[in-house]
């Protein structure tokens, strides 16, 4: 058919109605009828031609143009689109190249087999507004809390019908003991918005802790004002998690707020979360005194911190024990999440004779390297020496507190444990020589004797190897293959070097060698403290 004034309206009632029922702009679906028609136009003068159509916003009136563009000679490639100087001065008075000729041609014909291609591009067109509409919408919304309508279920995930399209609860994004039906009302946080090929996915979940806290923030009005605040919190979904909450009011108690008049507040979240139980604890910037707070109800008699290995020991009384860990590890477990730390739980019998091993294996060691009986090795170690480093090169006055030790008992002491050490290094350096270890890395400053040996026996001999290495290989590490985790031993890793401190020693021997510079290192470190800076205050 050919677009007559007695349905040129129809063409702007039709694009208005599309717009309303997709909630798309009408100008949208005005553009793709008007790409329809010049598609449908260039089947019919030929698909080499140049034709555009633009159908007035008004009158609906569809005016079909050819355009030419004025080319030079040489780079002509489609004659029906493009002309030379020469040939452009009929129509213009002075022709540029770039200039374009726009001739009006008449209205074509639409079969049906051109109708039903158009009717194609104009949907086409319409589903991809109606996509990037729908991406625009959520695309700031990933965080918050939505209700929808239950669809269907494909292969365990739950389709959720959210008004303006259709999002994803994926299997493991579910409480574990729900199930839906279609047409059930359920809440939803909104995890992720993603723009894909075939449209914008929307991913939900009732099992992230983010969840909770937004649970939170609907039913106490503190935290939505932000007099209080989560400061961590830990999920195991469906059975049990652990917020941890700080107030910044101190006439009003975290805890309590929380709770609610009777624990009204508590258990509406609980209501929502199927009965999910709930432990709220008080944030603590003490890491020793939270661990102890966030391992409630267990009762904990001694906590051990190491900071650098982010560890922490924590002992309790033997009938405390089942508690603190909690049914399948649950309570430790999410008490190591809340806090960030690996935790070990010892009972006070265990630690008992851990500490005696050790009290036992320090005073061999200074018993059969200093040449000393028992009893005074035994005080060493009872004032808290534990390698022959700190006895060689202690400040003497700390030796001397010791009963029955004078300045030249002290004095030998030092001498026999330097002894003994500079022998140990210069059998260890011996070693590394033979296993041909070279100057330029035994020169290298940090790296002792017995460092260079571990090396040398990992193939390392060189400053030059020593600069290709990567810090785990010097530090240790884990590999994940699988989703099992496999432990990377590292050279230095017995000597206690951290990752940190190995990247810095690789970094320094390849200043040394010029395949770096002294700004390059500066550059990557602060690159690397802005990167370690962005998660804490994403997650503050």
């Amino acid at each position: 058919m050919a677009i007559t004034s007695a349905n040129q309206l129809e063409l702007l009632q039709i694009a208005d109605a599309v717009a309303r029922e997709k909630m798309i702009d009408p100008a949208l679906v005005i553009e793709a009828m008007e790409e329809s028609l010049a598609r449908a136009a260039k089947s019919r003068y030929g698909s080499e031609m140049d034709i555009r159509v633009s159908i007035d916003r008004k009158t609906g009136a569809a005016t079909f143009t050819r355009v030419r563009t004025v080319v030079e000679d040489e780079l002509i490639e489609n004659e029906k689109a493009e002309l030379t100087v020469e040939q452009a001065r009929p129509y213009l008075d002075d022709p540029k190249v770039g200039d374009t000729i726009v001739d009006v041609v008449p209205p074509v014909d639409m079969g049906r087999i051109a109708a039903q291609s158009a009717k194609q591009v104009i949907l086409q067109k319409v589903r991809e507004a109606e996509r990037d509409r729908q991406y625009e919408e959520f695309k700031d919304r990933a965080g918050q809390i939505i209700n929808g309508l239950v669809k269907r279920e494909e292969y365990g995930n739950i389709i959720v019908d959210i008004g303006a399209g259709e999002a994803v609860l994926r299997r493991n994004d579910k409480i574990g003991r729900e199930s839906y039906r279609p047409g059930d009302r359920i809440r939803v946080y909104i995890k992720d918005v993603r723009r894909e090929v075939r449209g914008p996915q929307i991913f939900l979940s009732r099992t992230a802790p983010e969840f909770m806290e937004e649970l939170f923030k609907m039913e106490v009005p503190e935290i939505y004002d932000g007099v209080i605040e989560i400061k961590a919190c830990a999920r195991d979904p469906g059975s049990r998690a652990k917020i941890a909450v700080i107030s910044y009011d101190n006439s009003i108690d975290p805890v309590g707020a929380c709770v609610g008049m009777r624990g009204s507040r508590v258990q509406a979240v609980v209501n929502e979360l199927q009965g999910e139980k709930i432990d709220i604890i008080p944030w603590n910037d003490d890491a020793p005194t939270f661990l102890v707070n966030a391992l409630q109800p267990a009762e904990v008699t001694k906590v051990v911190l190491d900071e650098e290995a982010e560890r922490i020991e924590v002992v309790v009384p033997e009938e405390q024990l089942s508690l603190a860990i909690g049914r399948r590890g649950q309570n430790v477990r999410l008490a190591s999440q809340l806090t960030g730390l690996d935790i070990d739980i010892l009972t006070e019998e265990e630690e008992s004779k851990r500490r005696q091993a050790e009290f036992e294996e320090r005073t061999k060691l200074f018993m059969d390297t200093l040449d000393l009986d028992e009893f005074f090795a035994q005080l060493l170690v009872s004032e808290g020496f534990t390698n022959l480093e700190e006895v060689a090169y202690v400040e003497v006055d700390e030796l001397l507190v010791i009963d029955g030790v004078d300045e030249d008992t002290a004095n030998e002491l030092q001498a026999r444990a330097r002894d003994y050490l500079e022998e140990q290094n210069r059998k260890a350096l011996e070693a590394a020589r033979e296993n041909g270890l070279q100057d330029d890395l035994a020169a290298f400053e940090g790296l002792t004797p017995q460092m260079l040996e571990a090396l040398t026996k990992d193939g390392v001999k060189t400053l030059e190897e020593f600069a290709t290495c990567a810090d785990w290989e010097l530090a240790g590490g884990w590999t994940v293959e699988n989703g099992e985790r496999t432990k990377d031993d590292g050279s230095l890793e017995p000597f206690g070097v951290s990752l940190e401190e190995a990247q810095d020693m690789i970094m320094t021997a390849r200043v040394m060698l010029g395949w770096v510079t002294p700004e390059d290192v500066v550059g990557t470190a602060e690159d690397e403290t802005e990167g370690e800076a962005a998660p804490e205050e994403a997650g503050a």
